[in-house]
């Protein structure tokens, strides 16, 4: 079993992080911005370096764009593939072999789920995804929302050494996540570790010992989640995963996978996002006193928070046909891979980018949750829970210091910080 891991890795993973690594060495602004990014370094100067090359930097199949114009055309335009990479771009022993060491896991980033797959399938996932996320199906959540940010902050008062990602970044969408999916609260803890050993999965070319600790709690999840859907077909109850078993419309396999997905997605990307927007305000103090005399700007804030440290990174495409974008003549079967860190960055949309501004007009134009037909279903939850929690989060407390200089983890594509140990003044 183990060796058959290991060959599945090396084929999907194992491959390409050796061809990063061979980049790095000739000095590839990409290959080291991978890097870097694994050491948990800042990466902004690679970036740059991207963008000063021009809207496109072409490879030989693999080309990418930090330019944000280019990136919304092709996250917009259906003549570009989600399924990256399709089963035919690959060399077919190559193919051959993972076809048979595949481990049959509900991986939140491969089919069915819905981040890599296309219309037709990809319309009936979301159509059946999107109205448990609706806006009015949001607003039900808020109060849960609510009380679920009241009873973690009253945690944190008696706490003696409060770590404000693990106490509160993560314990919060744990709750929420857990709510939407039918988890009892008793179960809470075994998904926040899934989740965070999982969250390799959703990187670029993770190393093999994370990989093969995701699979394995993984396949704790899977098995979890098999006796979760039968018992919720048995006795339907209402949260958005029993609304989905209840339709009928997905097997178990999509169940599975789009549950790994919302998870995934929906504690990991909040959870960053929480701690990204606490150490935001950390630095940039005058920014939080102008929240602290008008709470109105906190769902301006969340936006600012998105776009100025997002918690997702990087997204690919695929063009399935010749295509002529915002002046870029892109070749059929190029993958083209989106940094959208670097989008939510650029100059020629968000002014003086690098700097802190909630008051920014177009603060909504990042690309944190997407745009088209991807577009995070999960993106009015996230808003909603980032305004109530940081906002909560600070008035309960009028002084907040991190104890230490936080480390990022060490991940190219889901951004965040390991721990953020503080003093909490009430």
């Amino acid at each position: 079993m183990l060796m058959r891991r290991w060959l599945w890795w090396a084929g999907s993973y194992g491959l390409p992080r050796a061809v990063v690594l061979r980049q790095a060495r000739r000095g590839d602004a990409l290959a080291r911005f991978v890097l870097e990014s694994e050491k948990g370094s800042e990466t902004d100067t690679f970036i740059e370096e991207m963008r000063q090359a021009g809207p496109l930097v072409r490879g030989r199949r693999l080309s990418v764009t930090v330019d944000h114009g280019l990136a919304t055309a092709i996250l917009r335009d259906r003549r570009f593939s989600a399924m990256v990479p399709p089963r035919e771009a690959r060399p077919r022993p190559l193919q051959w072999m993972l076809d048979r060491t595949d481990p049959g896991l509900p991986d939140p980033i491969a089919p069915p789920s819905m981040l890599r797959v296309d219309p037709p399938a990809h319309t009936r996932y979301r159509g059946l995804v999107t109205k448990p996320f609706n806006h009015r199906a949001v607003e039900k959540l808020r109060e849960r929302v609510v009380t679920e940010t009241d009873r973690v902050l009253a945690e944190l008062d008696w706490a003696t050494a409060p770590d404000l990602m693990a106490d509160f970044s993560v314990r919060l969408p744990v709750a929420v996540i857990g709510a939407v999916l039918g988890v009892p609260e008793e179960g809470h803890p075994r998904l926040a570790r899934w989740g965070v050993d999982a969250a390799p999965l959703l990187d670029l070319c993770p190393s093999w010992p994370a990989f093969r600790t995701a699979l394995g709690s993984l396949a704790e999840g899977a098995a979890y989640f098999d006796e979760h859907i039968k018992a919720l077909r048995l006795v339907p109850e209402d949260n958005v995963f029993s609304d989905l078993v209840a339709s009928g419309d997905l097997d178990d396999r999509e169940l599975l996978t789009n549950a790994a997905l919302i998870l995934g997605a929906g504690f990991e990307t909040t959870a960053n996002m929480l701690g990204n927007g606490i150490v935001a305000l950390q630095n940039h103090p005058d920014q939080l006193e102008l929240v602290r005399a008008d709470p109105t700007l906190w769902p301006s804030a969340v936006d600012e928070i998105m776009r100025f440290d997002s918690p997702v990174q990087v997204t690919a495409r695929m063009a399935t046909c010749d295509v002529t974008l915002e002046g870029q003549d892109i070749d059929r079967g190029t993958v083209v891979l989106i940094l959208l860190g670097g989008a939510n960055h650029d100059p020629a949309v968000f002014s003086d980018p690098y700097r802190f501004d909630m008051t920014r007009p177009n603060v909504r134009n990042h690309l944190s949750f997407g745009s088209g037909i991807h577009t995070c279903v999960g993106a009015n939850l996230a808003r909603m829970e980032g305004t109530i929690a940081l906002r909560a989060l600070y008035e309960r407390f009028s002084g907040i210091k991190l104890d230490v200089t936080p480390d990022r983890r060490p991940f190219v594509n889901m951004r965040g910080w390991k721990a953020l140990p503080a003093t909490l003044i009430a």
